[in-house]
């Protein structure tokens, strides 16, 4: 084992003595040392649980005969720090997470890890480390939030933000307001909708990096600490099986199927970053251009909040991700031959799993569209690539042309969708929020939820450089690239310019000649960037495009 490294031999005498000022005793030494890395914190709703899910991990672990040892990673509420400058600092978590469960791990010669996590940047970030040290792994998520309940409807955050916009423009009452915030959010867990979160942890259970149930059981259900348990068995298993790894796992194949469940749920587009950044640790390039190709082959069979009215509960009670693979895989659409963390392959963990409710997973033959629920644009305006949430836009909304309406960062856009400058038709362009840009690659809620709170999300297109939220409903664009701060077409649109977006078609142009465009090239005088210190500052020199997943650059 790795860990008898730093566990044996005389020459080691000071570092059994430090295992036993931990309380650890010679049979515990003997055992595989597996790490129980948790996110555990006071600040994420979806993480403020993860101790109990922790616990169980370690009780897992030593059931099945190792040495446990838990240590933290960050984490970072994503809806706490949206609408500001902290919204500048949760993609460039990841890249932190990722680097500081290496550090702990190859410091300490840990035998195994098991990744506790739960929300949107930690669960790549724990991935991301998994693929990196090939080590045996499994993750194990937190589970869902419950979806909230208020006056008979159900409701969740992204209802939240969007009744913000509703009571600027008066709308609803602030005892409505406030009796809407009681209710929304009721307790633990990842948010209820199929935003970031809980994307990422039900496409770690396509990837076979988590056992059945990972994405969906509520995270208030006992069976979610049942499967935390599960899940530090299953590692030492993978102990003393020898395997798999993480890149046994991890193939190109397996990113294949994941992105064919994303297609098939209608996931966040902020998956488009995520999956190629995981990708690229185990040496498997995934590019927007596989993400075309499945959507195009792959019907979209679930509809959760933002893009209808089910939420996670739902999905967990309607089979799972478990039963949307099933059903994809009888029809050839996913690889059944893919390894996982259960021990078996992907086709016998699902034999299984079965639809119990059509209403939320819809057969293949009568899916909700014949393709995927994400589609890659590509145009003059976006050479590189965009993405937008194709499931959750009006279908009205597919074919539009209007003018820009353009702006530097999206306050100044939130500012003038709330005032009522932006009118039925219109294209809000907001640029300089990519990932050196940003930086950070800010996600667009605030604008996003400001345009439904006032009733334009059908009539109006929101396009970007940065990023949206998994709780973005409407014609949002983002991920736009190349990005303004790199010199990139969106950085030439001027007020009133032409944009035409056909997502039928997979196009994004903005009806302005080449030759105008050559002259606005060579009078740009570059974007302005908000100055930045610290950690920022130097994420913004290394950080790639948002069509490379926006990953830290080697050299």
């Amino acid at each position: 084992m790795r860990s008898d490294r730093v566990k044996y031999g005389a020459d080691r005498a000071a570092h059994r003595a430090l295992f036993r000022a931990l309380g650890h005793t010679d049979e515990e030494m003997k055992r595989p040392m597996v790490a129980v890395v948790s996110a555990e914190n006071e600040i994420v709703p979806g993480h403020m649980h993860l101790d109990r899910i922790a616990e169980a991990v370690r009780q897992g672990v030593l059931l099945a005969g190792g040495m446990p040892v838990k240590f933290s990673t960050i984490g970072i509420c994503d809806g706490i720090s949206m609408g500001h400058t902290g919204m500048c600092y949760p993609l460039p978590s990841r890249e932190l997470i990722a680097d500081s469960i290496e550090v702990m791990i190859e410091a300490h010669l840990f035998d195994a890890l098991v990744l506790v996590t739960n929300c949107d940047k930690i669960v790549p970030g724990m991935l991301m480390a998994a693929g990196r040290l090939n080590l045996p792994a499994v993750v194990v998520s937190g589970g869902p939030m419950l979806a909230g309940r208020h006056e008979g409807e159900v409701v969740d955050v992204s209802n939240l933000f969007e009744a913000a916009g509703r009571f600027k423009k008066g709308m609803i009452t602030e005892q409505e307001l406030e009796e809407l915030i009681d209710k929304g959010c009721p307790g633990c867990g990842s948010c209820a909708g199929l935003f970031t979160a809980n994307s990422m942890n039900c496409l770690t259970e396509a990837l076979g990096m988590g056992l059945p149930g990972n994405g969906t059981i509520p995270a208030v259900f006992s069976e979610r600490l049942r499967l935390a348990k599960e899940a530090g068995m299953a590692v030492m298993n993978i102990v003393n099986q020898g395997g798999p790894l993480p890149r046994d796992i991890m193939t190109e194949r397996a990113f294949r199927n994941a992105v064919a469940v994303d297609m098939a749920i209608g996931g966040s587009t902020n998956t488009a970053l995520h999956l190629p950044a995981i990708a690229k640790e185990v040496g498997v390039a995934l590019t927007l251009q596989t993400f075309d190709e499945v959507s195009q082959a792959v019907p979209q069979i679930v509809k959760l909040s933002p893009s209808g009215s089910h939420r996670m509960e739902d999905l967990y009670a309607a089979g799972g991700i478990q039963a949307v693979m099933k059903a994809l895989y009888e029809q050839g659409l996913i690889d059944g031959d893919q390894k996982s963390v259960t021990g078996k392959s992907i086709g016998e963990a699902i034999g299984k799993a079965r639809i119990v409710r059509e209403d939320v997973i819809r057969p293949i033959h009568r899916p909700y569209s014949p393709d995927g629920g994400l589609k890659v644009l590509k145009g003059n305006l976006a050479p590189d690539g965009a993405i937008v949430k194709k499931g959750a836009v009006d279908p009205k909304m597919y074919v539009h042309s209007g003018p820009a309406r353009v702006f530097e960062d999206e306050e100044s856009a939130v500012r003038a969708i709330l005032s009522g400058r932006i009118v039925p038709g219109d294209v809000v362009v907001i640029r300089n929020e990519g990932p050196k840009g940003g930086p950070g690659m800010r996600e667009m809620l605030s604008a996003t939820s400001a345009v439904a709170g006032v009733g334009l999300d059908d009539k109006v297109v929101l396009l970007t450089d940065g990023r949206f939220s998994g709780a973005t409903r409407g014609a949002s664009i983002g991920h736009i690239s190349p990005e303004a701060a790199a010199g990139g077409p969106i950085g030439l649109v001027k007020d009133g310019d032409l944009i035409r977006i056909d997502l039928n078609r997979g196009t994004l142009e903005i009806e302005v000649s080449e030759e105008e465009l050559e002259r606005r090239r060579r009078s740009w005088k570059g974007a302005s960037l908000r100055p930045v210190t610290g950690y920022l500052k130097r994420y913004r020199k290394l950080v790639s495009s948002a069509a490379q997943g926006a990953v830290l650059l080697d050299d």
